[in-house]
């Protein structure tokens, strides 16, 4: 396996323990340095960029008023009325798209869809990336050109 197949899949990874703790976080509102701990323990032996999910999960949290008032403009509703795997994943992305600048934001995009088709309903894809490709028009809009 490739260096970058790996770092490609430990980052998977990453956004996966990143969405699941993020959701952790909305439905429980418990302290977010408790969650981030709670899911390296766990998952220890798992191939994940550890750096990058603690990145991601706590970005989340810093960046949620800036996240969430991007999302508010794309959702066509509030933000906390969307159902909350979707907003984990909405969240996380919309991170990615802000910060991550190193990360294509196809990738991005693919990354949350793969998501969202794993852990939502049936045609809950097709509302995440639509959203995210209003969202990436407008954060990325020099590399989307």
């Amino acid at each position: 396996m490739s260096q970058n197949t790996s770092l490609a899949k430990a980052r998977g990874m990453a956004r996966r323990f990143a969405m699941q703790a993020i959701y952790q976080w909305q439905m429980t509102n418990d302290d977010t340095k408790g969650i981030g701990e709670q899911y390296v323990e766990e998952n220890r032996s798992a191939t994940a960029d550890f750096d990058y999910f603690r990145e991601l999960f706590f970005g989340v949290e810093e960046n949620l008023e800036v996240i969430d008032k991007t999302l508010a403009q794309y959702t066509g509703r509030a933000i906390v009325s969307v159902d909350p795997v979707e907003r984990a994943i909405l969240r996380l992305a919309c991170y990615e798209f802000l910060k991550r600048l190193d990360v294509p934001y196809r990738v991005v995009l693919n990354e949350a869809v793969t998501l969202t088709k794993k852990f939502c309903s049936a045609q809950s894809h097709t509302f995440v990336n639509a959203v995210l490709d209003k969202v990436a028009h407008e954060l990325r809009a020099t590399e989307i050109s």
